[in-house]
């Protein structure tokens, strides 16, 4: 292993030791740069290597959480395309991410109202590019005007998030349920979709 490849190792080591260092009663703001490193097995003075300090750490997190949803979107995708159902798929999808990675999820629900400025508007970035590829999505499937599916997006990415935040520390089986509700939810809107029109083509009719 060379060089560049050992910082990127590292670096991905003090990640990932950040997340881990997350749990139900610490947020960011409770987790120190000697915890971080010592978790990552490094000198704290290494730290400062691969970050300029705890808060750029924080938005890299945050990046790195925002990735994860993305790509998550486009592994349900996958599946869809393999002939699942999409809002089952992608519910389905959404709870397992859950389940292997709380604190990867638990990161995005906790920031999106800290009191860091600079983490929420990182967070509602990230939680933005979900909704644009969602309604891109919806465009391409459904064949839609942009800013109808945006709406439709919006609404289902706020009921899923709702419904994961939820689901984070209850068992399996109050999971499902969950899962089945936000599930009936989201065939609401895609329904509602389907018949809305804005109110000045209403008064045309």
């Amino acid at each position: 292993m060379n060089r560049q490849e050992q910082k990127l190792k590292t670096r991905q080591s003090i990640i990932d030791a950040a997340f881990g260092l997350l749990d139900e009663q610490r947020s960011l703001s409770a987790i120190s740069l000697r915890e971080v490193s010592r978790a990552a097995g490094i000198a704290p003075t290494s730290f400062y290597r691969h970050f300029k300090d705890m808060d750029e750490l924080g938005l890299t997190l945050v990046d790195e959480a925002g990735l994860a949803l993305r790509q998550l979107m486009r592994q349900a995708r996958r599946r869809i395309a393999s002939g699942g159902g999409v809002i089952d798929t992608s519910v389905d999808t959404f709870m397992e991410f859950i389940t292997g990675n709380t604190n990867v999820f638990r990161l995005l629900l906790r920031e999106h109202t800290g009191t860091s400025t600079a983490y929420r508007m990182a967070v509602l970035r990230e939680i933005q590019h979900f909704i644009e590829e969602l309604s891109d999505y919806i465009v391409e499937s459904q064949n839609v005007e942009h800013h109808l599916a945006s709406l439709q997006a919006e609404a289902m990415v706020r009921l899923v998030f709702s419904a994961g935040a939820e689901a984070l520390e209850v068992d399996v089986a109050l999971r499902q349920e969950i899962g089945n509700r936000v599930k009936a939810q989201l065939r609401f809107v895609q329904l509602g979709a389907k018949v809305f029109r804005p109110r000045g083509e209403r008064s045309k009719a």
